[in-house]
C-alpha cells in the first residue's frame, strides 16, 4: 500500500507509519543531544501522550533524562485498509524506541476522562513505576463526557461577548478571507470550560494521591497558550481562554492538594505552533504563518520538541524554578518578544492576497501540518509500498 495524504478541512485522513516513526525517531534524537543533569525526572505519566507537547514531553523525559513512562492517548489502530491515526504510529515507534534503549514505555489506549481508563492507569503506574515523580496533563479534545453524570461537552471555538471578525487563510488553498463568528451561548462558554478547563487534570492528581502513587517532590504539568491581542478575541477573551484560565485556577488547587507531597503544580505557557487544533481556530494559522517567518529570520523558532527540552531544563535543570506573576512557566517568552510582535503586527497590517506567500511562512505551515501525519519527512521514501503488517 502507497499512503499519500488525503486533507479534508483541517484535518488529514491519513498518516505515514514510517514518517511518524522518522518524526519521533528525530525528537529522541534532539532530546539526547541535549541531556538534562541526573536529577530530572525518573518515572513519568504523561497524560495526552500520542502527538504534540504531550508526545515532545514524554520524548524529552525519556531520551533527556532516562525516564520510564506510561503514556495515555486515544488513537485508532489501521484497519479495513484504512491507515491507523498518526497518534497510534507515534506511540509504537516511541515505545520500540525506549525500549531498545533499556526504558520501561506503557501505554494505555482509551478515553482519558472516564474513570475506567484512570483506574487502569494507576493499576499499570503501580506496576511498572511504582511512583511518579513528574505528571503531564496534555490532552486536547473537543469533546468529553464527565465521568460522574455521564452527559457529554461539546466546547466552541467562539467569541464571548461580541461578533468576531478578522482575517484569516485557508492554508491549503492560501486564500485570505474575511471570518466572521457570532458570539458563544452561555452554555457553549460553560461547555468549554467542562471540556478544556482543569477539572479532569484535578481528578487525575486526586486519584494518583489517594492511590499513594505520587512520589515525594512530585512536579506536574498542564499546557496553555495566551498569544498577542490579535488572537484573544477568539482566543483568550473567548471560550477557549476561559477553559485556561480555569486550569490555571486548578493548578492553584492541585498545589495545594501537593503541599504533604512537597509537589507543585505548573501550567506551561507554551509558544504557537501547527496543531490540530491550532489549524481549526480562525485567524490563528494566519498569525503563525507570519510568526514562523519572522522567528526563523531571528533563528529563534522551536517546534515542540526544542520547546519541551527548554522547559525541562528549566525546571529540572536550573536553580530556580522562574514563573511570572501568576506562577506560569512562560516558554512563549521568544514568542512574545516585543522586537518580534512588532515585527509580526506590522506584517499583518500590511499583508494582502498579492504579498501573503513573501510576507507569511504558508509554506512552512504547510509542512508542519503535513509532518504532524507523517509525510513530508525527510529521508523517508512516500512511494514505497508498505506491507500490510506495518500499516
Amino acid at each position: 500500500m502507497v499512503i499519500k495524504p488525503k486533507v479534508r478541512g483541517f484535518i488529514c485522513t491519513t498518516a505515514h507509519p514510517v514518517g511518524c516513526a522518522e518524526n519521533v525517531r528525530l525528537m529522541a534524537e534532539y532530546a539526547q543531544s541535549h541531556p538534562g543533569d541526573k536529577g530530572g525526572p525518573k518515572r513519568v505519566l504523561v497524560i495526552g501522550s500520542s502527538a504534540g507537547y504531550g508526545l515532545a514531553t514524554r520524548v524529552s523525559a525519556a531520551f533527556g533524562y532516562g525516564a520510564d513512562t506510561v503514556g495515555v492517548f486515544l488513537e485508532k489502530p489501521g484497519a479495513g485498509g484504512k491507515t491507523a491515526t498518526a497518534g497510534w504510529y507515534n506511540n509504537a515507534a516511541f515505545e520500540k524506541l525506549a525500549r531498545k534503549n533499556g526504558l520501561v514505555a506503557e501505554s494505555v489506549c482509551g478515553d482519558a476522562y472516564a474513570t475506567a481508563v484512570k483506574e487502569e492507569t494507576l493499576k499499570l503506574v503501580a506496576e511498572k513505576l511504582g511512583q511518579v515523580d513528574l505528571v503531564v496533563y496534555s490532552l486536547a479534545s473537543p469533546r468529553r463526557t464527565h465521568p460522574v453524570t455521564g452527559v457529554s461537552y461539546q466546547s466552541a471555538l467562539k467569541p464571548i461577548g461580541a461578533t468576531f471578525e478578522g482575517q484569516t487563510v485557508n492554508t491549503s488553498t492560501g486564500e485570505l478571507s474575511r471570518a466572521v463568528i457570532e458570539p458563544a451561548t452561555e452554555e457553549e462558554a460553560a461547555n468549554t470550560v467542562t471540556v478544556m478547563g482543569g477539572e479532569d487534570w484535578r481528578l487525575w492528581m486526586d486519584a494518583l494521591l489517594q492511590a499513594n502513587l505520587l512520589a515525594d517532590g512530585v512536579v506536574t504539568l498542564a499546557y496553555s497558550y495566551i498569544g498577542p491581542a490579535m488572537t484573544h478575541a477568539i482566543y483568550r477573551d473567548g471560550c477557549i481562554g476561559k477553559a485556561k484560565e480555569d486550569l490555571e485556577n486548578t493548578a492553584k488547587e492541585v498545589n495545594r492538594m501537593l503541599e504533604n507531597k512537597n509537589g507543585r503544580a505548573f501550567v506551561s505557557v507554551n509558544k504557537a505552533l501547527v496543531t490540530q487544533a491550532s489549524s481549526a481556530i480562525p485567524v490563528v494559522p494566519l498569525y503563525i504563518s507570519i510568526l514562523f517567518k519572522v522567528m526563523k529570520e531571528q533563528s529563534t523558532h522551536e517546534g515542540c520538541i526544542e520547546q519541551m527540552v527548554r522547559m525541562m531544563a528549566r525546571i529540572y535543570d536550573s536553580p530556580e524554578i522562574i514563573t511570572d506573576g501568576s506562577g506560569r512557566l512562560r516558554l512563549d517568552d521568544w514568542e512574545m518578544e516585543p522586537n518580534i510582535q512588532r515585527e509580526v503586527n506590522r506584517i499583518w497590517n500590511e499583508i494582502t492576497q498579492e504579498n501573503l506567500e513573501s510576507l507569511a511562512d504558508l509554506a512552512g505551515y504547510r509542512h508542519e501540518f503535513y509532518r504532524l501525519f507523517g509525510f513530508e519527512t525527510p529521508g523517508v521514501d512516500y512511494a514505497a509500498d508498505l506491507p500490510e503488517d506495518l500499516i
